[in-house]
């Protein structure tokens, strides 16, 4: 006759915690970007003050880019295609089309001012400061290229 496997108090103890550990690393983490803000606020000022420079700046490309809509014209240029143009063969120039096109600059300006802060801080928490302020300085220079098509496409530059 076969003898009865006997298994410790001990063991039993282990299996069960562990089961229970299983169960609470499987539920989803919450991102929790207030307390992401505080941490960079006392332990990164330099990123804090890029991440307020690029909040500054998507609010002025927005009340810029607003102001320029100009929704009573009809027709309003919305592109320019001086380089593509010349090498296509086609006549350079800049595009005509309607006002509604131009709704890409507010909505960048939002994307540029909330999305992109809330993805620095993300980036903060995953890889560090470097990472996180190295995105906060490209999209310093997206928006920064946002104005400068602005003003191409309103010929004031």
């Amino acid at each position: 006759m076969a003898r009865p496997l006997r298994v410790s108090h001990g063991i039993m103890k282990r299996m069960v915690r562990n089961k229970d550990d299983e169960e609470q690393v499987e539920k989803p983490k919450r991102l929790n970007f207030g307390s992401t803000w505080k941490e960079v606020i006392r332990k990164q000022r330099g990123l804090m003050v890029a991440i307020i420079v690029l909040f500054v700046m998507s609010v002025i490309l927005l009340i810029f880019s607003l102001i320029t809509l100009r929704p009573q014209g009809a027709v309003v240029i919305v592109g320019y295609g001086d380089v593509y143009g010349e090498i296509a063969g086609l006549s350079g120039g800049y595009r005509r089309d309607s006002w509604m096109n131009m709704l890409a600059f507010p909505i960048l300006a939002v994307v540029f001012g909330l999305l992109h802060n809330l993805l620095a801080l993300r980036v903060y928490r995953k890889y560090g400061k470097v990472p996180a302020l190295m995105l906060v300085y490209a999209t310093m220079l997206l928006v920064v290229g946002a104005f400068v098509v602005i003003l191409r496409l309103l010929g004031e530059w």
